[in-house]
């Protein structure tokens, strides 16, 4: 799925969520997001836990530890960093992500509904400000684009300082 374009999923989140549910909503959108964010998570997770040493696994099974407890208080702590960093890489690549919230979310510029309403998001702001003829619409839309990369920077940052302060287990 990770190969798979956006407008892909927008087109399926479309026709398999909008449609049942009879309305773009918040909902639809969150749900093709994550579909678009899952398989970068599971990825980067999955090589995380590879690279964990088997000598701390080993480790823990001389002690008498049980299979679980060893993930839940060895492998895990051991890993939480490169997870970490491949929850905050899925959600800076979906911050970005237009074709399937146009598909999905449709966009509005009245105030937040409820989950199964129509909202407005900034990267659909940002394509709609660029489509206009004005050039007022263009300059808030490169201001709306140095927002969502600001945004980012702050959650690459914000991760950065939080890895730092964790102990580190190798």
């Amino acid at each position: 799925l990770t190969g798979l374009p956006s407008i892909v999923i927008g087109i399926v989140g479309y026709v398999v969520i909008v449609l049942s549910i009879g309305s773009f909503s918040v909902l639809a959108g969150s749900i093709s997001l994550s579909i678009i964010m899952m398989p970068i998570v599971v990825r980067v997770t999955e090589e995380t836990l590879k690279i964990v040493p088997h000598s701390l696994r080993e480790a823990g099974y001389s002690l008498g530890i049980s299979k679980a407890k060893i993930t839940l208080f060895i492998v895990l702590p051991s890993a939480i960093n490169g997870i970490l960093t491949g929850i905050v890489i899925a959600i800076s690549r979906i911050a970005g992500e237009t074709a399937p919230l146009i598909m999905t979310i449709l966009g509005t510029s009245l105030f937040f509904t409820g989950i199964t309403g129509p909202v407005d998001a900034l990267p659909l702001r940002i394509w709609r400000l660029a489509s206009q003829p004005y050039e007022s619409a263009h300059a808030f839309g490169w201001g709306s684009a140095l927002i969502l990369i600001l945004i980012i920077l702050a959650l690459s940052v914000g991760l950065r300082i939080l890895v730092q302060r964790r102990p580190s287990f190798k």
